[in-house]
């Protein structure tokens, strides 16, 4: 059923979505990494019966199977991320742990990690939002990576014109939002005033505008939005009369400078990462903040996790709690930071099934998408 399902989706929107991950003096290989019987029956045998050991004894394993999807070129992702092995060994012999070896694989493609994780084969798995959900059945979210946050975070678009310009925060966060940009053309700013005097919008305001979008595999280019169009209006967005889509942010948003978008979708808040360029290469004499407001701010999109396999000889709940001492404790030293740096996660916190119902939501909505069309 789950390949099924992956099937599903992927004929709606071409690839699982987003995540940033990687893998450590890892192989890359062409199927999901196997366990032979013998080395599973060591591995649960080391572990003991959920921490059968007196206390203070190390428990041993022979080896931990760990996965990363195949974000970036699998070298890359090999090289960037090669002190994660050791500095993971460390971490676990500090909460009760002695592994002798970390196995890590860059997996074909994200199915195929979390195939692995549902078969078992596969022990952990830096994995995104939209594979666990596909996957939850035989894996289990452990944690969720960490962002650096915004000033602003709200449901309403008329609270971010309010009190723009967005910055940054040291506030670490394990979610961000996807915005509906209206730009300075007649109707994008139309539209804006009828958003900042606090009217309610219709799908026809919507529908009048040219809409920016990017790949259906973007969560925030068109995944969020989608669902978005379809909680608010009951339309898809795939019902937007004039909605072409872009091959790029910087794209995106050369064209709502020059009029020829009135809307675009993107991630919160891109504009700090186009500000600059608003003025010096897109030719505009106002600020972006002074030019652009927004007309729509989705539910929060949760990072990327790392989960476990329901199904590992090895995991229990013993286990499951170092692993998240571990990974916590890595995300905060300075060695730590540079090696998740490649996949743009700043630290981890504890996460639960349902911080990712939204992802659930989207991944249907898509689905609904795929099936109309």
């Amino acid at each position: 059923m789950k390949r099924l399902a992956s099937v599903l989706l992927t004929a709606a929107v071409g690839a699982s979505l987003l995540t940033a991950c990687g893998g450590s003096g890892a192989k890359t290989g062409t199927e999901a990494p196997k366990s032979s019987e013998a080395e599973a029956s060591k591995g649960a045998e080391a572990a003991g019966e959920s921490g059968a050991e007196s206390k203070g004894e190390m428990k041993k394993l022979d080896s931990l199977k760990i996965a990363f999807v195949p974000s970036r070129e699998p070298q890359e992702i090999v090289t960037a991320t090669e002190p994660l092995k050791g500095l993971l060994q460390e971490e676990l012999s500090k909460q009760g742990y002695e592994v002798k070896d970390v196995d890590i694989t860059v997996g074909t493609n994200f199915e195929a990690v979390g195939e692995g994780l549902e078969a078992g084969t596969i022990d952990v798995g830096f994995i995104p939002g939209g594979t666990y959900v596909l996957y939850s059945d035989g894996a289990e979210v452990l944690l969720t990576a960490t962002r650096d946050g915004l000033s602003i975070d709200s449901d309403d678009p008329k609270v971010w014109n309010e009190k723009k310009p967005t910055e940054a925060t040291d506030q670490q966060v394990t979610s961000y939002r996807a915005l509906m940009i209206a730009g300075p053309s007649e109707k994008g700013r139309a539209v804006a005033e009828k958003v900042n005097k606090g009217e309610k919008l219709s799908f026809e305001d919507l529908d009048a505008l040219n809409w920016g979008v990017m790949s259906p595999t973007s969560p925030a280019g068109y995944i969020y939005p989608a669902l978005w169009i379809k909680d608010n209006f009951q339309k898809n967005i795939t019902d937007l009369s004039h909605a072409v889509q872009c091959d790029s942010y910087g794209t995106a948003f050369a064209r709502l400078a020059q009029g020829q978008l009135d809307v675009l979708c993107t991630y919160a808040d891109a504009r700090r990462d186009f500000a600059e360029k608003w003025q010096s290469d897109y030719g505009m004499k106002e600020s972006i903040w002074d030019d652009t407001d927004l007309i729509g701010v989705t539910p929060a999109i949760y990072n990327d996790t790392i989960s476990v396999s329901k199904n590992s000889k090895i995991m229990d709940d013993g286990l499951k709690k170092a692993l998240q001492e571990a990974f916590i404790n890595i995300g905060k030293s300075e060695e730590g930071k540079k090696v998740i740096a490649i996949y743009s996660h700043k630290g981890y916190e504890p996460a639960k099934d349902s911080d990712y119902d939204s992802e659930r939501a989207a991944q249907k909505a898509v689905q609904e998408l795929g099936q109309k069309n």
